[in-house]
């Protein structure tokens, strides 16, 4: 049977992960971060548009 861990060995474990991670650079971030909330504005541009198309469609065939 193997021999137990310590409760706190996961935490020693996990800072020597962390240091090992690769980290993007400041740009990196700025750059990554800008094109997701380009992506969601576009993509929410897109759905709304859609929205307000069939909300005008469907009251256009319901006759209200």
């Amino acid at each position: 049977m193997a021999k137990s861990k310590s409760r706190f060995s996961f935490f020693t474990e996990a800072a020597a992960e962390l240091r090992k991670a690769h980290w993007p650079t400041r740009q990196e971030v700025l750059r990554l971060s800008l094109m997701v909330i380009l992506i969601c504005i576009i993509i929410g541009a897109i759905l709304g548009t859609l929205d307000f198309g069939f909300t005008k469609f469907t009251l256009l065939v319901i006759g209200s």
